[in-house]
C-alpha cells in the first residue's frame, strides 16, 4: 500500500489561474500544503504563454464585443464594460502589492503602458464608436478616452493605420493611454516561482488523469504514467487546466458540470519583428469582428512586448480544430460528449452553423487572403514582414440552458455544492479578470472563513468591497497608486 500524500490544496494545471490562486491561500492560510500538477515540462506553457495569447490587459477600454450597440440609436449599455473594468483593477492592484513585497520582479517584466485605441470604418460604426465614447468618457475608470474622426489625429495615434488609406474613407477612433501589455506567463512563472519557495510542491510532466471523492469530502487524485500507484489525496482542488478542465471535471463526477460541454477555436496570427515597422505602432487597435464571426476573432493590430522585445501581431484568424489544448489530442471533443451534454452540443451546432461555415472558411484561407485582411488595417503592409504563426486554442463554453445550450463567450466558474472542487472553463478576458475570478473561487471553497480575511485580502486589494466606479476620487487614487507601483502611465 503505497504512502499517502496528504495536501490541503491540488492545483490542477500551471497557469495563471492557478497560481494566483495559490498565492491567495498561502498569503490567507501561510500553513497551507498544496500542490501542483502540470502535464507539460514547465508552468504557462497553455493559454498563459505570452505568445499563445495577445497580452491586452482586457480592461474594456477598446473591446467593443463588451459593450454591444443599442438596438434603438440610444447610447449604448456601458455597465458590462465597467464590471470587466472594475475586475482589471482588482488584477491591478494585487499585482502592485506583489511587486511591492518583492513576491513580483521589477513590473517591466511582465506588464508596461500601451494605449488602447478602437478603430472602425463607415458611418454605421462610426456612428456607434461615437455614442460608445459619449456613454465611457464619463465614467471614472474610463476618464481620459479620446475620440477622432480627424484621419490626421488619428495617424499621430498609429499612422500604420492611416498611411496610404484612401482620403474618402470615413473613419473613427478613440484611444486611451492607461491601456497596458501584459506578459501571463511572465507573471505565472514569478508566482509559482514564490510558492516554490515558501512550500509549493510543484510537479511537472505530471497528468493528473482522474478524480474519486472520499466520504469525508476530501479528493484522491490518480496520476498517469510512472506516478500511477501513488495515492495523492487533497481536501480542496481547483481545476484550473484550461480546456482540459471539463475532462476532468466530468470525471470527477460532479453534477454541476452535467450539461456543460466546450467549443474549441484555434488561433492564429500574422507576426513582425521587423524594426523599421514596429517602431511606427505604439498601441493595442481593435476593431469590429467580421459578421459571423465569433467575438473572439475581433481583429486587431497589438503592440506586444515578450523578453523585453517588442513585436506587432495582427489578427486573430480562427481555425476549427477539435483539441482542448494547444498540445492535446484531437479526441478532446469527441470523448468529451455526454449523454447530459449531446442536446446543448447539438443545439449549440444548429444555432451556431453559420459560425461553423465560418470558421471552415477561415482553415480554408491562404495566407495570401491574409495579407489582404491585414492590410485593411495597414494599408501598406509588406507580405515580407510578417509571418503567421499558430496562436493558444480556446475552449468556448456550451452552457445548457434546460435541455439545451447556449454558446458563452466569456469565463465560466463551476464548483461543486460542498465547495470542495472547482473548476475554470471559457476563455477572454480570463487572465486579465484572475485575480477577481479567483477571489470568487476561495468565497465558494471556504464560505465559512471568507469573511474573516477581508482586512488580509485589502492589504493586497485596498479597494476591495467597494465600486471604483461608483467613487471617482477612490478610482482616481488608485489608478494613480497602481501605476506608481507598475511603473505604468497615470
Amino acid at each position: 500500500m503505497p504512502e499517502v500524500e496528504e495536501f490541503d490544496l491540488a492545483l490542477i494545471g500551471g497557469g495563471i489561474m492557478s497560481a494566483t490562486l495559490g498565492v491567495l491561500v498561502k498569503k490567507l492560510m501561510p500553513e497551507s500544503r498544496i500542490v501542483m500538477f502540470e502535464r507539460l515540462d514547465d508552468v504557462a506553457l497553455e493559454s498563459s504563454n505570452p505568445w499563445n495569447n495577445a497580452g491586452t490587459g482586457h480592461a474594456a477600454l477598446c473591446e467593443l464585443n463588451y459593450m454591444p450597440d443599442s438596438t434603438d440609436g440610444s447610447l449604448p449599455d456601458p455597465n458590462k464594460a465597467i464590471a470587466i473594468n472594475e475586475q482589471f483593477q482588482v488584477s491591478r492592484q494585487f499585482w502592485a502589492s506583489l511587486v511591492q513585497e518583492g513576491i513580483l520582479d521589477n513590473p517591466a517584466s511582465f506588464i508596461r503602458t500601451v494605449p488602447h485605441m478602437t478603430f472602425v470604418r463607415g458611418q454605421k460604426d462610426c456612428d456607434y464608436l461615437s455614442r460608445r465614447f459619449q456613454a465611457l468618457s464619463s465614467q471614472p475608470l474610463f476618464a481620459g478616452m479620446e475620440f477622432s474622426q480627424d484621419v490626421k489625429q488619428i495617424s499621430k495615434w498609429a499612422p500604420l493605420i492611416t498611411n496610404g488609406r484612401d482620403s474618402k474613407e470615413e473613419v473613427a477612433a478613440t484611444r486611451i493611454e492607461q491601456g497596458t501589455d501584459v506578459d501571463y506567463g511572465a507573471i505565472t512563472k514569478q508566482l509559482v516561482r514564490w510558492l516554490s519557495d515558501n512550500g509549493l510542491h510543484l510537479e511537472t510532466g505530471t497528468e493528473v488523469k482522474n478524480l474519486y471523492q472520499y466520504s469525508d469530502g476530501s479528493w484522491q487524485l490518480k496520476l498517469g504514467g510512472s506516478s500511477y500507484s501513488r495515492l495523492i489525496k487533497s481536501k480542496r482542488v481547483f481545476v484550473g487546466a484550461g480546456g482540459w478542465a471539463l475532462k476532468l471535471l466530468q470525471r470527477s463526477g460532479i453534477s454541476e458540470v452535467k450539461g456543460y460541454g466546450t467549443f474549441p477555436v484555434s488561433g492564429h496570427f500574422l507576426r513582425t519583428d521587423n524594426q523599421a515597422v514596429v517602431r511606427k505602432h505604439l498601441a493595442k487597435v481593435y476593431s469590429q469582428a467580421a459578421v459571423g464571426a465569433p467575438p473572439m476573432s475581433v481583429p486587431h493590430l497589438d503592440t506586444r512586448v515578450v523578453d523585453g522585445k517588442t513585436s506587432l501581431l495582427f489578427g486573430p484568424f480562427a481555425g476549427l480544430n477539435p483539441k482542448f489544448l494547444k498540445s492535446g489530442s484531437i479526441l478532446d471533443l469527441p470523448l468529451s460528449i455526454r449523454p447530459a451534454n449531446l442536446l446543448p452540443y447539438l443545439s449549440v451546432a444548429v444555432k451556431n452553423f453559420s459560425l461553423v461555415q465560418y470558421l471552415l472558411r477561415e482553415i480554408a484561407k491562404p495566407r495570401s487572403k491574409k495579407i489582404e485582411e491585414l492590410r485593411e488595417f495597414v494599408p501598406e503592409a509588406q507580405a515580407s514582414d510578417w509571418s503567421l504563426y499558430e496562436a493558444g486554442q480556446r475552449a468556448q463554453v456550451i452552457k445548457p440552458v434546460g435541455r439545451l445550450g447556449t454558446l458563452q463567450f466569456g469565463t465560466e466558474v463551476i464548483t461543486s455544492s460542498d465547495g470542495t472542487i472547482s473548476g475554470l472553463l471559457g476563455a477572454s478576458p480570463g487572465a486579465s479578470v484572475s485575480v477577481s475570478v479567483m477571489l470568487d473561487v476561495l468565497e465558494k471553497m471556504h464560505p465559512s472563513e471568507f469573511s474573516g480575511w477581508f482586512s488580509g485580502i485589502k492589504k493586497m486589494i485596498p479597494s476591495f468591497g467597494k465600486k471604483l466606479n461608483q467613487d471617482p476620487a477612490l478610482a482616481k487614487r488608485t489608478l494613480a497608486s497602481t501605476a506608481k507601483a507598475l511603473g505604468l502611465k497615470a
